[in-house]
């Protein structure tokens, strides 16, 4: 496992991205676009229009690939992801 990025409990350095993605909360509801402002092998920052109804798990797609994820921390537009 590698070792935490500086002082920030990551497991790797994110790189700044800007790439759409798109939130899938199950089969029959909505899902809700995003914008993807950094990421890595194991997470991801997505900018949304509001974090609010979001479940702590649920699936994103990024470049077409679809990712199961845990949210770790979030604000009123942000919401970090953990990729499980």
């Amino acid at each position: 496992m590698p070792a935490l990025a500086n002082s920030e409990k990551r497991l790797t350095y994110r790189k700044r991205v800007l790439k759409s993605g798109f939130i899938v909360l199950g089969d029959e509801a909505p899902g809700l676009e995003c914008a993807v402002r950094d990421a890595s092998a194991y997470g991801a920052a997505l900018q949304v229009s509001t974090t609010f109804g979001l479940p702590a798990r649920f699936d994103v797609f990024i470049e077409g690939v679809r990712r199961h994820c845990y949210a770790q921390w979030r604000t009123h537009t942000q919401i970090g992801v953990l990729f499980l």
